[in-house]
């Protein structure tokens, strides 16, 4: 990893009377998988949303591979090749796995070696290829949605907490998947309480608090800290496995 391909410098956001995001301070390396962790209300969804666009900055910049963005509208800024996978997964149940997957491919062609590979991380795609999205598990859903935001090469993904309320097999394959997409030069930025896999797959992680940013590291040191786990967020991270 080398100079960040995404920075937030003093990022503050209002969602109607509240301030959520007070003054947010954020560096993602290029080529890893930065991990956002923090409380419920701690400001990480809108961290995510904001870099989309999705929510305005009213003060601050963000910054993303050498352009400010944080004035551009959401459509812009996806075309600078950013996808991003959100809680709610963003999927259309009444469309077929295959038409979903066109509609996220900006070409409107799904290449084969890159459908192949994804196949192969989420099998059950292949399976309901011509099913309604609908009839997916939750777990198959959430493939789907990740699997909308590799379909073609991006420089960043932003995930929304992919793991939560899944199987431990499927939580397997998003590591996987994870790990790959790392392994090919793709920049993640990943919220996720899920310690355990969070810590299978991060490179550098950063804590917030009351829409602030607490903490910034890499992983493996806080991985290795209980006590630091304890002071930063309330609890042992263990107990998130």
């Amino acid at each position: 990893m080398s100079d960040p391909l995404l920075t937030l410098r003093g990022v503050h956001t209002h969602i109607g009377p509240y301030h959520i995001l007070q003054g947010v301070d954020l560096e993602v390396p290029r080529g890893g998988v930065t991990v956002l962790l923090g409380r419920n209300g701690a400001g990480k969804t809108t961290t995510l949303r904001t870099i989309m666009g999705l929510w305005q900055v009213r003060e601050g910049l963000i910054q993303f591979d050498g352009a400010q963005i944080h004035q551009e509208t959401t459509p812009v800024i996806a075309q600078r090749e950013i996808a991003f996978v959100p809680e709610d997964m963003g999927i259309f149940t009444d469309l077929t796995v295959h038409e979903n997957m066109l509609l996220a491919a900006r070409s409107g062609v799904l290449e084969e070696e890159r459908l192949s590979w994804i196949f192969g991380l989420f099998p059950p795609l292949k399976t309901f290829w011509h099913s309604a999205a609908g009839v997916l598990s939750g777990g198959q859903k959430q493939m789907l949605a990740v699997a909308r935001a590799i379909v073609e090469p991006r420089k960043l993904i932003l995930i929304d907490e992919p793991t939560k309320g899944l199987a431990p097999a499927i939580i397997n394959a998003m590591v996987v998947a994870l790990k790959e997409l790392k392994e090919m030069q793709t920049t993640i930025l990943l919220v996720e309480q899920n310690f355990s896999m969070a810590s299978a797959v991060g490179d550098t992680v950063a804590v917030m608090d009351d829409g602030r940013i607490v903490y910034k590291g890499d992983m493996c040191e806080l991985a290795a800290d209980a006590a630091l786990q304890e002071r930063l967020m309330g609890l042992s991270l263990e107990a998130h496995q």
